[in-house]
């Protein structure tokens, strides 16, 4: 039987919660942005209104006030876009229980066994819509395919500019939907992947579908090394539209392999001394959640890059430590260590601190110079404080100078604020 799968993504999800949560705001341009105190926060969704405006994601707040000075901006809550979206997927599982979060505002359905109970796939998607909105007040587009690649294309490319939000891909019609669309519209192609398939001769998504395999692979991989020929693959399936992976309930609950931390720094930071506060917040999270799920790592990761994307600064660089651990000072000193040795002095925007080779900590290394044990229970201790007041309640000295983030990130989720 030929799976039908669907791809369901609330429109401006950030916007369109906080529009329901403030109906005076109906028929006004509104943005959700980092931080609204300060003009060069980021956008990070902006409503229909304000896009008709030229507002885009992912500028800064001062570009989109230049353009729209009546712009009504929100400081995003990142706990209520959550609570929100664990409400719309009790809604797409009350049509399937094959249900596949894709991000926080878009996930996957497998609706074939659906449909002899809920109707047609279009009048399964209308049901869908229905609900959300009644139950959220956020409009929601669906595309749907045979391939959860299909669905996305078809809710990326054409549900979200039907007046209905409703797009059918069939494989059948592949050539003639999917094929005369620019290279640059095909999912896993960003900008620089369009230069150079640009230089390639390859200008739309059926360019690249013609071609044959075996020879694209070639094509590809005189460009870009011998290691390109599973990526060359992946994009000849995804622009013929084929795609095996199955709708996965349990993508997200398979075994750790890495419990990592980073954060974008609110200015550059050049001093050694301000940057080793924030490493050390890092890897304090880092241990604290190894702690929380029952880990210990032995390798060890920090990254570092600059704030100009266009010339790009930074490393990523890991060690293995002698024996695992989630103790803080352990891995701080292994991450400070490695930072040091491979830092260039250029100003940094973005540091990131992570544990790999993940094992229990059920067992653990003594140490016949100090006693571990009465640090992790020291640890242990702080841990349960902060996991009942807040994870600002106990600070660290450094913390509190001028370069700490600890005690403005605790007011975040994800970066974003609560």
């Amino acid at each position: 039987m030929k799976k039908v799968i669907m791809l369901a993504d609330c429109q401006s999800f950030y916007a369109s919660v906080e529009k329901a949560a403030h109906p005076e705001y109906a028929d006004q341009p509104v943005v959700v942005a980092g931080d609204p105190a300060r003009r060069s926060g980021i956008i990070l969704t902006a409503c229909p209104i304000a896009k008709a405006r030229g507002v885009k994601t992912a500028e800064t707040l001062g570009e989109a006030l230049g353009k729209c000075p009546e712009l009504v901006v929100i400081r995003p809550r990142m706990r209520t876009y959550i609570d929100v979206s664990l409400a719309i997927t009790r809604i797409y599982e009350s049509f399937t229980d094959l249900v596949e979060p894709f991000s926080i505002d878009e996930q996957f359905l497998d609706v074939t066994g659906s449909m002899q109970y809920f109707g047609s796939p279009e009048e399964i998607a209308k049901q869908i819509q229905a609900k959300i909105m009644l139950a959220t007040g956020v409009w929601s587009r669906v595309g749907i395919g045979d391939t959860k690649i299909l669905a996305k294309t078809a809710c990326d490319n054409f549900a979200k500019k039907t007046e209905e939000g409703i797009f059918i891909l069939p494989q059948a019609e592949v050539s003639r939907h999917l094929w005369p669309l620019p290279i640059s519209k095909m999912y896993g192609v960003a900008g620089k992947m369009t230069n150079h398939f640009l230089r390639m001769g390859i200008h739309t998504i059926g360019d690249l579908a013609k071609i044959p395999l075996a020879k694209f692979k070639q094509m590809l991989r005189a460009r870009m090394g011998k290691q390109s020929d599973i990526q060359a693959e992946l994009f000849w399936q995804t622009a013929n539209g084929i795609d095996p992976s199955p709708v996965s309930p349990g993508t997200f609950s398979g075994g750790q392999k890495a419990i990592g931390h980073g954060m974008t720094l609110p200015v550059d930071y050049s001093r050694k001394e301000d940057i080793e506060v924030v490493l050390l917040e890092l890897s304090e999270e880092v241990c604290r959640r190894s702690r929380a799920k029952g880990y210990m790592g032995r390798v060890v990761s920090v990254g570092a890059s600059g704030a100009d994307y266009d010339r790009p600064t930074g490393f990523s660089r890991q060690t293995t430590l002698p024996d695992s651990t989630n103790i803080t000072k352990e891995v701080y000193a292994a991450v400070r260590s490695l930072f040091h040795r491979h830092w260039d002095g250029q100003p940094v925007r973005r540091l990131g601190v992570a544990l790999t080779g993940l094992a229990s900590d059920s067992t653990y290394q003594l140490s016949l110079f100090e006693d571990r044990e009465k640090v992790r229970r020291l640890e242990q201790t702080t841990d349960s404080i902060k996991n009942r007041y807040g994870s600002s309640s106990i600070l660290r000295a450094s913390s509190l100078m001028a370069s700490g983030q600890a005690r403005e990130r605790s007011a975040k989720i994800g970066g974003h604020y609560k």
